[in-house]
């Protein structure tokens, strides 16, 4: 089970020097953790530009500049790439697109660690739909009540955010069907970074809009620089980097504490105080993720 949608899976030959180097010095579940919590910072970070910009704009810039610097990186071909294969990047494009501007907005309403857990449903309903473990029935079950703790049915978030949240869970959901087609015909990072491009466009008329306030203050252009290397570069680059040395069943297990670890990050970056409501549901969401994760039957060629 792969659950974080910056990673297509394979091995970036343009870091090949880079990771022969890095292996020596961080472990790779180090790596994983690393990339979880430079994602993380990211959307924290992007969440105090929302005062600036608003959400949608925020995306924009820090997609645009994601997508240049995985351009610059990988430097995928279109020559020889079949018409399903460009229909696919564009799909990831704007099915990413989505995830981000749905996430986004939903940070603008509620806590980092709630808009993680509630959206981190898609891609547990994608590993659960797929199992055929009765005991994955019960970390189902699991899950889903950690998610009505957290809905507008509990009371306890904006109706709004939590729906939002949701949303760009079924994103994610997609994503990951969408990067499994591309990762088996494109190799390496050439894929995501052609259906980051396609975002980057798909978004662009949110970052023209707010192209006064960015010329009024360009260090808001330095911060979405920050963003799009914390949330996408840096953590795609660990993660494809990790996988080459552990299996994937632990990169999953690693990756199903990424709503708590989003709430520990909510609450040093963002004073993000959660209650106990929610960090029971967190918790809940978080075992039934390990626990799939752990039971999941993985074969050869596994990785999304």
């Amino acid at each position: 089970m792969q659950y974080r949608y910056r990673t297509p899976g394979g091995t970036p030959g343009g870091y090949q020097a880079w990771t022969a180097r890095s292996t020596t010095v961080v472990p790779p579940t180090a790596s994983v953790v690393a990339a979880i919590v430079s994602a993380q910072v990211g959307s924290a970070v992007a969440k105090y530009m929302f005062a600036a910009l608003g959400p949608s704009a925020t995306v924009s810039l820090r997609t645009a500049f994601a997508a240049l610097v995985l351009l610059l990186v990988w430097r995928p071909h279109l020559r020889g790439r079949s018409r399903a294969d460009l229909l696919a990047a564009l799909a990831l494009g704007v099915t990413l697109a989505g995830l981000s501007l749905s996430f986004y907005a939903a940070l603008e309403r509620i806590p980092l660690g709630v808009a993680m857990t509630l959206e981190f449903a898609g891609p547990l309903g994608i590993a659960l739909v797929g199992s055929r473990r009765r005991l994955d029935f019960l970390w189902g079950v699991l899950a889903v009540a950690g998610i009505l703790v957290l809905s507008p049915i509990g009371g306890t978030v904006d109706p709004l955010g939590a729906a939002l949240a949701l949303l760009g869970g079924a994103f994610w959901g997609a994503y990951i069907l969408l990067s499994a087609r591309i990762g088996r015909t494109i190799p390496g990072g050439g894929g995501l970074t052609l259906a980051m491009a396609v975002t980057a466009i798909v978004t662009l008329p949110f970052g023209i809009a707010a192209g006064e306030r960015v010329a009024a203050d360009p260090r808001l252009l330095l911060a979405a620089l920050g963003v799009g290397l914390l949330s996408s570069v840096v953590p795609l680059s660990l993660e494809l980097e990790a996988l080459r040395h552990i299996p994937v069943q632990v990169f999953g297990v690693l990756m199903s504490l990424e709503p708590a670890i989003a709430a520990l990050v909510g609450l040093v970056l963002l004073g993000e105080v959660l209650g106990l409501r929610e960090i029971a549901a967190i918790a809940l969401v978080v075992t039934a993720s390990v626990d799939a994760t752990k039971t999941a039957d993985h074969g050869p060629g596994n990785r999304a």
